[in-house]
C-alpha cells in the first residue's frame, strides 16, 4: 500500500466525521451532509484504486 492510499484512508473518514459534526452544529443541511459523506467516499475509492 503507497503513502497515498494510506493518506487517503486517514483523511477520507475525517472527512465524514467532520461532515457529521457540522450537521450536528446546525451549520450543513441532511442533503449536504449526505452528499459530502457520498462523494468523498466516491473520490477516495476512485483514488485508491486508481493509484
Amino acid at each position: 500500500m503507497s503513502d497515498a492510499q494510506v493518506g487517503l484512508l486517514t483523511a477520507t473518514p475525517l472527512i465524514m466525521i467532520f461532515a457529521g459534526a457540522m450537521r450536528a452544529m446546525g451549520v450543513l443541511s441532511t442533503t449536504a451532509t449526505i452528499a459530502a459523506i457520498a462523494l468523498s467516499g466516491a473520490i477516495a475509492a476512485v483514488l485508491f484504486f486508481t493509484q
